[in-house]
């Protein structure tokens, strides 16, 4: 099994090179890691330990950050990112030492990996686990520990078929992880070394309230009205809301960020919308109060954005393509609506449990929420309070684990 993958590593490291000349997320993929051990050899302290985050992409940064802040507070901090959407937006990041791209899982590429970097502790968030790399690690004896993990009984760990991911597992030191279904999957399967701290998420979504989240263009659009924020919206998400935007009536505004801001397809989603639109783009020398309609068509922004809203709806629950953050908008204290399929986040199925978020399935259902939220503005104050309620319950994450891995180091000395 180990020989299968390893030569599936091989030969798709080998087909990506000829895909990234035909798209260019890939060719970024393929590109950015040509480079990693050269860079690496420059930007490390030799006269340094640095303790190892891996993320995946960019939402598991931002999982991971509360931690890297606590911990870079001794120690220098290196990130490895899977993702190009990931690494790109976060790879001139103040809050971390080097950020570079994992390369590819191959048993050399690990060996010289750990070789180069030398930390003194490795740190998984939430998954993305591979084989050489964790492997590496145990071999040279690096305590290693997965954050926020979150496991389902329908992960290969948990097959017949799945020891090889099982051995991936042997290497964790200890796993910290967010909810007692996690530890209970776990020790089903012989790992008694887990810890329900739960999710770090509540405590980076906290810090966004001590922030300045000031948007003056963003207020003189809102001027007063009522705010609805669609947030990382997708083409299955706009089926469902495009309707209602376009034919509201009254002191309502809407500011959409899609997901995807490419040209092309946001002038396609301009042609759909009746209503009087300005982008983020080309807001300059305009009087933002005359329009119904802000795109933003940038990145970066979204969260203080959140803070203007009133209601909010966020995107990705329509389709397949997976929910995003809606803690986000929820720790701001506002009601969030969000589409159909939410059963694999933990959070949005607690949340829609306690009232604070609404699923709609259709464009009638987002419609009927939509007419009672607006018409109802204790209604909206109810939602908002159970939201941020439980994001501040919720909290803890960080400081469970960082109590854990300072007592452990005490010992050790």
């Amino acid at each position: 099994m180990k020989i299968v993958y390893t030569a599936s590593i091989r030969v798709v490291g080998f087909a990506l090179k000829f895909l990234a000349l035909f798209n260019k997320k890939l060719k970024l993929f393929v590109e950015g890691r040509k480079d990693v051990f050269f860079y690496l050899k420059e930007k490390i302290d030799a006269n340094e330990q640095y303790i190892w985050f891996h993320t995946a992409s960019l939402g598991e940064f931002e999982q991971g950050l509360p931690v890297m802040k606590e911990l870079r507070k001794k120690n220098k901090i290196i990130v490895t990112f899977f993702s190009p959407s990931g690494y790109e937006i976060r790879k001139n990041s103040k809050d971390v030492d080097v950020v570079v791209y994992l390369p590819l899982d191959t048993p050399e590429n690990a060996r010289r990996f750990i070789e180069v970097i030398r930390p003194k502790t490795a740190i998984f968030v939430k998954y993305d686990f591979w084989y050489h790399y964790l492997s590496e690690l145990k071999k040279n004896q690096i305590p290693t520990y997965l954050i926020s993990g979150n496991f389902r009984e329908n992960q290969i760990f948990f097959k017949s078929y799945g020891g090889m991911m099982r051995d991936c597992l042997r290497c964790f030191s200890h796993f910290f992880v967010q909810n007692e279904k996690s530890k209970l999957l776990l020790q089903s399967i012989g790992f008694e070394n887990v810890m329900v701290s739960g999710d770090t998420r509540f405590d980076r979504v906290l810090e966004i309230l001590d922030r300045d989240n000031s948007l003056d263009f963003i207020e003189t659009f809102k001027n007063d009205s009522i705010c609805v924020v669609f947030g990382s919206s997708w083409e299955e998400d706009e089926e469902i809301y495009l309707s209602y935007v376009n034919n509201s009536t009254g002191n309502i505004k809407f500011i959409i960020a899609p997901h995807n801001i490419n040209p092309e397809k946001i002038h396609f989603f301009k042609q759909k919308i009746s209503k009087k639109i300005v982008f983020f783009s080309e807001r300059q020398g305009k009087n933002l109060s005359d329009f119904d309609v802000f795109i933003i068509d940038t990145i970066g922004i979204l969260t203080k954005v959140y803070s203007y809203s009133d209601i909010a709806y966020v995107g990705g629950g329509m389709g397949k393509n997976g929910l995003h953050n809606v803690l986000e908008p929820a720790v701001f204290g506002i009601p969030v609506v969000i589409g159909k399929n939410y059963e694999k986040f933990n959070e949005a199925k607690a949340l829609v449990g306690r009232g604070g978020v609404v699923s709609v399935t259709s464009e009638e259902e987002f419609k009927q929420i939509m007419d009672l939220l607006i018409s109802i503005p204790e209604k909206q104050e109810e939602m908002g309070k159970v939201n941020k309620d439980f994001i501040i319950e919720s909290q803890g994450a960080t400081q469970a684990f960082i109590t854990f891995y300072e007592n452990r180091k005490n010992k050790e000395k």
